[in-house]
């Protein structure tokens, strides 16, 4: 590594995870950059490679090389960081007969230590952290500890469902229920999590019967994931109540996370990762179905084997998934799991309630206060990934069509600008959905959410509307696209202003209809105040907005601004329908850093 590369790896290392912007990408939909692995290095039909660019359940073709070649894409873009969605070997093909679909996304591991071939190979995987690196920009990857590609099946349950059983009706001292033979004596439940005590559970037909088909016993690596013991093997989850912990993710293996040896066995995996190519952090799959002593133990392993590879600011954020603006549910894995963030769906629920014009501005004003739920307060929450849409869900432009379906083309950009804006100049950290800055839209959320980039064979995708741009198969990288130039604009005025990435956060204005909504955010080194102001109603506003009392004048960062204040403590502001306005304000005597802390 010359010097010059080595300058930029120490500053990009030394950037707190507050001062990213986040692009997230899943490589399949991105980037065709090797055509000669887009079957995996696999013989057949669809069914054995997983690969058909025509269906939008299965692989397109895109892969590592694909990403490479689109660095200054994504950079140009104003990203700092990149969320790779999971390239670990997956399953190719699973689900029922006439029901399959492709492991493409990422989320049905087999081998959790190398890339999966339809993606390339670890070296390429590597290229690309030292290509981002060198670049200055940061490598987060997306990882599962939950559970594993679906290869366990039950014997009671042949081929057909698999309902939850209980751990009262099927308790670990009992062969297939209550009444049934005993069974790993001497086992004192899974909340004893030493190692003596685990190694009484010998049987796992507690509840059913599981078993490994032929020609998969040998399937996952490393080879410890292959035995069933380490698995709950109670049924599909319903996602409710006891089973959200402990039943199967759509099918898929559970692991008993419970269990110290699965504890270990991911230390090793993920600390192997950091080792290896030396990323920049981690995003977890399906955290909330984790039990909160797994994250106890893997947190901090994670995070010293980090600090050994020279990687102080190491940024670890969960998934904690919910429809709801519940700011207490995901503060809840901050405090008593310990994870140092979580995915922020409070955030995309209040400006989607907002900009989509469903609510007025009043959840966009809780924010300011329950930040104080997170562990640590407001300065925890500045880490926390900000969003407005994604590949579970469904897209934000989709959302927005949804809420008003008649919105004319003018205002469907309009309200998805107004939204950018809120995510790139709040607190937390912005991730951009890929795609979303060519407008894609959808249809809804799963695969209706996950378009291709390059030039899609899929009729779905082809059809749909865009915001701000004609639909049809044809590459999505243009850089004149208007969301693109507007979210590249905020990007780079966010990095640059202290402010909107490190500062605290005053509430100045907001409403429960439609309307005005303003915040002050100071500079966390000199106090220095910039004040944001939103329109998210259909008609222009001017209005007072209080800001500190020492503040004279505004020099205009975005949108338009007053030049002065109209008296001590309040200026005028006036904003268009959908409209913004970002104003950093000179005062007449410095303001004190520990007013605004």
């Amino acid at each position: 590594m010359g010097s010059a590369q080595a300058d930029t790896v120490a500053q990009m290392r030394a950037r707190l995870p507050q001062q990213e912007v986040i692009y997230f990408v899943l490589p399949d939909r991105f980037a065709n950059g090797d055509t000669a692995n887009d079957k995996g290095g696999l013989t057949g039909d669809r069914l054995v490679t997983g690969f058909d660019p025509s269906s939008k359940a299965f692989y397109h073709g895109g892969d590592l090389k694909g990403l490479i070649a689109h660095l200054d894409y994504i950079q140009s873009l104003g990203a700092s960081a990149l969320w790779v969605g999971p390239i670990m070997k997956n399953k190719p093909v699973q689900g029922p007969k006439g029901q399959e679909s492709a492991g493409y996304h990422g989320y049905w591991i087999t081998d959790f230590l190398h890339v999966d071939p339809h993606f390339g190979s670890d070296e390429d995987f590597r290229k690309l952290v030292d290509a981002a690196h060198a670049r200055g920009m940061k490598v987060y990857m997306d990882i599962i500890v939950n559970h594993t590609a679906d290869v366990i099946h039950y014997r009671e349950a042949g081929d057909g469902p698999v309902p939850y059983r209980s751990l009262a009706d099927y308790p670990f001292s009992r062969k297939g229920g209550a009444k049934g033979a005993p069974i790993n004596a001497g086992f004192a439940g899974d909340h004893d999590a030493s190692p003596a005590n685990w190694a009484k559970l010998t049987d796992p037909s507690f509840a059913y019967t599981p078993y490994v088909p032929a020609g998969e016993q040998a399937v996952k690596n490393p080879a410890w994931l292959n035995d069933p013991i380490w698995y709950h093997n109670r049924g599909d989850s319903s996602f409710e109540g006891e089973s959200a912990n402990y039943g199967d993710f759509s099918g898929l293996d559970d692991l008993a996370t419970e269990n110290p040896r699965v504890l270990s066995g991911f230390i090793d995996i993920y600390g192997s990762w950091i080792d290896r190519f030396g990323i920049d952090g981690y995003r977890i799959d399906t955290a909330k179905h984790v039990n909160p002593e797994f994250w106890q133990g893997f947190v901090p392993a994670m995070l010293a084997r980090a600090k050994a590879r020279g990687i102080p600011n190491f940024h670890i954020f969960g998934e904690v998934a919910t429809f709801d603006y519940d700011p207490a549910l995901l503060a809840n894995w901050t405090r008593r799991s310990g994870l140092p963030a979580v995915l922020d769906f409070a955030f995309a629920r209040a400006v989607n309630d907002a900009s989509g014009g469903k609510l007025g501005t009043g959840e966009l004003a809780r924010m300011v206060t329950d930040d104080a739920l997170y562990q640590g307060g407001e300065a925890a929450a500045l880490r926390l990934p900000t969003f407005l849409g994604n590949h579970d869900f469904g897209r934000f432009a989709y959302f927005l069509h949804n809420t008003k379906p008649d919105i004319s083309p003018e205002e469907w950009l309009k309200r998805d600008l107004l939204g950018h804006a809120l995510l790139l100049t709040l607190r937390g950290v912005p991730t951009i959905y890929y795609g979303d800055e060519q407008g894609f839209a959808g249809q809804g959320g799963d695969q209706s959410a996950r378009q291709d980039m390059f030039v899609s064979q899929v009729a779905e995708y082809n059809q749909q509307p865009l915001v701000g741009s004609a639909g049809g198969a044809k590459n999505r990288f243009t850089t004149a696209h208007p969301l693109y130039q507007e979210i590249a604009t905020l990007a780079r005025l966010r990095r640059a202003t202290p402010a909107l990435w490190g500062g605290s956060t005053r509430l100045r204005a907001s409403g429960e209809k439609p309307g005005l909504f303003a915040v002050s955010r100071f500079d966390p080194q000199t106090g220095a105040e910039v004040l944001l102001a939103f329109n998210t109603s259909d008609q222009p506003l001017t209005a007072a907005v209080s800001v500190e009392p020492n503040a004279t004048s505004f020099t205009t960062l975005a949108g338009a601004c007053p030049a002065t204040v109209t008296a001590p403590g309040s200026a005028s502001i006036s904003l268009p329908a959908f409209g913004y306005a970002v104003c950093a304000a000179s005062s007449s005597a410095s303001a004190s850093k520990d007013l605004h802390p």
